[in-house]
Protein backbone atom coordinates (compact mmCIF):
# COMPACT_ATOMS: atom_id res chain seq x y z
CA UNK A 1 0.00 0.00 0.00
CA UNK A 2 1.78 3.00 -1.54
CA UNK A 3 1.08 6.45 0.99
CA UNK A 4 2.53 9.60 0.67
CA UNK A 5 2.28 11.94 3.70
CA UNK A 6 2.63 15.60 3.70
CA UNK A 7 3.37 17.91 6.43
CA UNK A 8 5.31 20.96 7.61
CA UNK A 9 2.21 23.48 6.23
CA UNK A 10 0.66 26.42 8.11
CA UNK A 11 -0.15 29.90 8.36
CA UNK A 12 2.93 31.88 7.78
CA UNK A 13 3.33 36.25 7.12
CA UNK A 14 4.62 37.37 3.95
CA UNK A 15 8.65 37.21 4.06
CA UNK A 16 8.37 34.00 6.42
CA UNK A 17 9.96 30.41 5.45
CA UNK A 18 8.67 26.57 5.74
CA UNK A 19 9.40 23.73 5.02
CA UNK A 20 7.56 21.08 3.79
CA UNK A 21 8.00 17.04 4.27
CA UNK A 22 6.74 14.08 1.73
CA UNK A 23 7.08 10.82 3.64
CA UNK A 24 6.73 8.03 1.54
CA UNK A 25 6.25 4.04 2.24
CA UNK A 26 5.29 1.22 -0.11
CA UNK A 27 7.51 1.77 -3.01
CA UNK A 28 10.88 1.93 -3.77
CA UNK A 29 11.88 5.54 -3.18
CA UNK A 30 15.30 5.81 -4.68
CA UNK A 31 13.47 4.40 -8.05
CA UNK A 32 10.86 7.63 -8.30
CA UNK A 33 11.17 10.79 -9.91
CA UNK A 34 9.14 13.22 -7.06
CA UNK A 35 7.61 16.65 -7.55
CA UNK A 36 5.64 18.90 -5.22
CA UNK A 37 2.43 20.48 -7.15
CA UNK A 38 0.35 23.01 -6.14
CA UNK A 39 -3.64 22.93 -5.86
CA UNK A 40 -5.56 26.24 -5.33
CA UNK A 41 -10.16 26.41 -5.52
CA UNK A 42 -10.61 26.45 -9.16
CA UNK A 43 -7.85 25.69 -10.83
CA UNK A 44 -5.59 22.70 -12.30
CA UNK A 45 -2.45 21.64 -10.53
CA UNK A 46 0.43 23.29 -11.29
CA UNK A 47 3.78 22.00 -10.40
CA UNK A 48 6.12 24.20 -7.81
CA UNK A 49 9.56 21.91 -8.32
CA UNK A 50 10.71 18.63 -9.41
CA UNK A 51 13.58 16.17 -7.89
CA UNK A 52 14.60 13.03 -10.34
CA UNK A 53 16.17 9.70 -9.40
CA UNK A 54 20.07 11.36 -9.81
CA UNK A 55 18.47 14.23 -8.07
CA UNK A 56 18.59 16.73 -10.46
CA UNK A 57 16.36 19.32 -9.87
CA UNK A 58 13.90 22.02 -11.66
CA UNK A 59 11.74 24.65 -10.47
CA UNK A 60 8.99 26.98 -11.87
CA UNK A 61 9.59 30.13 -12.29
CA UNK A 62 7.94 31.55 -9.19
CA UNK A 63 9.89 29.24 -7.54
CA UNK A 64 13.38 30.23 -8.55
CA UNK A 65 15.61 31.16 -6.17
CA UNK A 66 13.18 31.06 -3.19
CA UNK A 67 12.26 27.13 -2.94
CA UNK A 68 14.61 24.32 -2.43
CA UNK A 69 13.83 20.68 -3.00
CA UNK A 70 15.58 17.81 -1.57
CA UNK A 71 14.98 14.11 -1.10
CA UNK A 72 16.71 11.87 1.44
CA UNK A 73 16.91 8.44 0.34
CA UNK A 74 17.59 6.54 3.38
CA UNK A 75 14.27 8.69 4.89
CA UNK A 76 11.96 7.89 2.39
CA UNK A 77 11.35 11.76 2.66
CA UNK A 78 11.13 15.09 0.50
CA UNK A 79 11.12 18.46 1.51
CA UNK A 80 10.23 21.56 0.27
CA UNK A 81 12.28 24.85 1.52
CA UNK A 82 9.93 27.67 0.93
CA UNK A 83 11.24 31.51 1.88
CA UNK A 84 10.30 35.06 0.80
CA UNK A 85 6.65 33.50 1.08
CA UNK A 86 4.41 35.40 -0.64
CA UNK A 87 0.41 35.36 -0.77
CA UNK A 88 0.23 34.20 -4.00
CA UNK A 89 2.15 31.06 -2.27
CA UNK A 90 -0.92 30.56 -0.43
CA UNK A 91 -2.10 26.85 -1.93
CA UNK A 92 -2.33 23.21 -0.63
CA UNK A 93 0.89 21.51 -1.84
CA UNK A 94 0.84 17.85 -3.15
CA UNK A 95 3.56 15.18 -3.30
CA UNK A 96 4.10 13.61 -6.24
CA UNK A 97 5.88 10.23 -7.03
CA UNK A 98 6.43 8.80 -10.78
CA UNK A 99 8.09 6.00 -12.06
CA UNK A 100 6.77 5.21 -16.08
CA UNK A 101 3.55 4.61 -15.99
CA UNK A 102 3.09 4.45 -11.98
CA UNK A 103 2.12 7.92 -9.99
CA UNK A 104 1.29 8.16 -6.35
CA UNK A 105 -0.04 11.73 -4.87
CA UNK A 106 -0.44 12.15 -1.47
CA UNK A 107 -3.27 14.49 0.32
CA UNK A 108 -1.48 17.48 0.70
CA UNK A 109 -0.62 20.17 3.10
CA UNK A 110 -2.34 23.67 2.95
CA UNK A 111 0.14 26.78 2.95
CA UNK A 112 -1.55 30.30 4.01
CA UNK A 113 0.77 33.42 3.44
CA UNK A 114 -1.24 36.43 5.16
CA UNK A 115 -0.89 38.82 7.81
Amino acid sequence: HVQLVESGGGLVQPGGSLQLSCEVSGLTFSGYNLAWYVQCPGEERGLVASTSMAHETDYASSAKGRFTISRNNRRSTMYLQMTDLKPEDTAVYLCHARRGSRAFWGQGTQVTVAL
